[in-house]
């Protein structure tokens, strides 16, 4: 099982990688023709709603509400129910979705007012962000049904389509900055034009995949349909539980309108850098992990059940450790290389320096959420994830207003990154307490050797590596040296594994190890 789980998870992480590594393009042009001023801060508020649906939908929210359903026809083979599931489903969601994009675009000047109730002090900005929030919008609307799309085809084990469809965001984004930008009065404006174009083209992406499949949908609107309204009853509470990160960053947004000039945009860079392995690791975890939890659960087999939760704690781990270790010490060199040219300064550097720190923090809890919030809902249980997550909002929240005054925009990053580690350990003591998820054997060795080569990783990095070479080269230095040393902590950290002992096979965990391991807790 471990073999075919790790195969389809490095598919969907490769297309992922490809897309940020088209996202870190665009946000490096982005940096460089635009800075950081009050045209960016309107844009990334402006972006902030079309973003976060995104993040969302895309990542999690209907493949939590709707991939369980699906698993169950699959298990009674009943393709026509199928079909007709997905067509009245899919008219219903474009028309909710068609309604609330037109009142939101009415809406614009007061969702700007919520989102960054800074901005209401200063006409210009406001002003712009209004206008640039209203062109962004429609993305939404694409996006609900791009995502939709792309359950359809993860359920399938269909996993490339989707984990690519996000690089055509990024591309319409550099080709505006490139090319439309300097033909337009306001060239910032360029950027919600390339957002509303590619939500079109997203949609287009997802068609012929559908074909092949035969799952086109015939679009008809059931307002009352019961299985309609069923999808949607868990669609509210699907997107809270496995987005909870994303809430919590929109409200780093509001605060931040309120500090100085460019904390919004020293944010953004920060959260881009963190989604990297977040998105490639998380989003490939819990895209292969979901359908094959809602198979289990339909089989009735807990221990396949659990073995699959485990091994994928274990890679996030494995990945995430190191990771976070690389994400904080090399902050500032990282961001100068990336982004530090002509209006990105060296001030911009180490504010979003310190903003990153705080969020590699969370990283970990990041993953573990990713992993373990379908536990539940493979199960139908979509009330605990959103519970914990609650809870783990109000704890956010609160240390947001107890470190924003002596952090600054780092103290909004970190009582994220709190929040977020906390949700993680509720979901994953919940799990062990019911016994939905027992761990297999070998994890006290597995901790330990994790441990003993990020710790080899940890020394390297902060006792050979110079903490101010990234302010004392050029660029082709900069890039030079950031490969060099993200490669040999890359290296140290797996030549320290293998000298511990570790192998691959010790990321496989069968059902004989389950089995084992409810033979010695007995």
């Amino acid at each position: 099982m471990g073999k075919k789980l790790f195969k389809a998870t490095a598919i969907v992480s490769s297309m992922t990688l490809l897309s940020r590594l088209f996202g870190f393009v665009r946000d490096m042009l982005i940096a460089r023709i635009f800075g950081v001023n009050i045209a960016t801060d309107a844009f990334f508020v402006a972006f902030k709603i079309p973003n976060l649906l995104r993040r969302l939908f895309t990542e999690g929210a209907f493949a939590h509400a709707i991939v369980p359903v699906m698993a169950k026809h699959a298990e009674q083979n009943d393709t026509l129910a199928l079909r007709q599931f997905i067509g009245k489903t899919a008219g219903t969601l474009a028309a909710w979705a068609a309604l609330l994009t037109s009142a939101a675009m009415a809406l614009a000047p007061v969702l700007i007012v919520i989102l960054a109730p800074g901005f209401a002090w200063q006409g210009q900005q406001y002003d712009l962000a209004v206008t640039l929030l209203r062109i962004t919008l429609p993305f939404g609307a694409c996006i609900v049904l791009v995502a939709y799309a792309g359950a359809i085809l993860n359920a399938h084990n269909r996993y490339v389509i989707p984990a690519l469809t996000p690089i055509i965001l990024n591309v319409c984004m550099i080709v505006a900055t490139l090319w439309l930008a300097p033909l337009m009065d306001m060239p910032v404006m360029s950027l919600a034009w390339a957002v509303l174009v590619a939500g079109i083209f997203q949609l287009l992406f997802q068609i012929p995949s559908l074909m092949r499949l035969g799952l086109l949908p015939k679009l008809s609107i059931r307002f009352k349909d019961r299985d309609v309204k069923l999808i949607l009853n868990k669609l509210l509470p699907a997107i809270f539980s496995s987005s909870v990160t994303q809430i919590n960053l929109l409200f780093d947004t509001l605060i931040a309108s309120f500090l100085v000039s460019g904390s919004v945009s020293w944010l953004y860079y920060s959260d881009r850098l963190v989604e990297f392995p977040m998105g490639i690791l998380g989003m490939g975890l819990a895209t292969v992990i979901l359908p094959n939890l809602a198979k289990h659960h339909v089989l009735e087999d807990s221990k396949a059940f659990s073995s699959t939760l485990d091994w994928g704690l274990r890679l996030a781990l494995l990945v995430g450790l190191p990771a976070t270790i690389g994400l904080y010490v090399l902050a500032e060199p990282t961001l100068s290389t990336l982004f530090q040219y002509n209006e990105f300064t060296i001030n911009d550097v180490h504010k979003a320096g310190l903003s990153l720190k705080a969020y590699s923090v969370g990283l970990l809890g990041f993953l573990f959420i990713k992993i373990l919030v379908p536990g539940f809902t493979s199960r139908h249980d979509l009330k605990t994830p959103v519970r914990y997550g609650i809870l783990a909002m109000i704890t956010s929240l609160a240390l947001n207003l107890a470190l924003v005054f002596p952090l600054a925009h780092a103290g909004l990053a970190l009582a994220t990154s709190l929040g977020a580690l906390l949700n993680g350990a509720l979901l994953l003591i919940k799990l062990l307490k019911d016994s939905v998820y027992k761990p297999g054997t070998g994890w006290l060795l597995f901790l330990a050797r994790i441990t003993f080569a990020s710790g080899l990783m940890t020394f390297c990095l902060y006792y050979f590596v110079d903490p101010d070479w990234w302010n004392q080269w050029e660029t082709t230095e900069r890039v030079f040296n950031l490969v060099k040393w993200i490669s040999i902590g890359c290296m140290v950290y797996v030549l320290s594994l293998a000298i511990s002992g570790l192998r691959l096979k010790h990321l496989t965990v069968t059902n004989d190890r389950i089995a084992s391991f409810d033979s010695a807790s007995n």
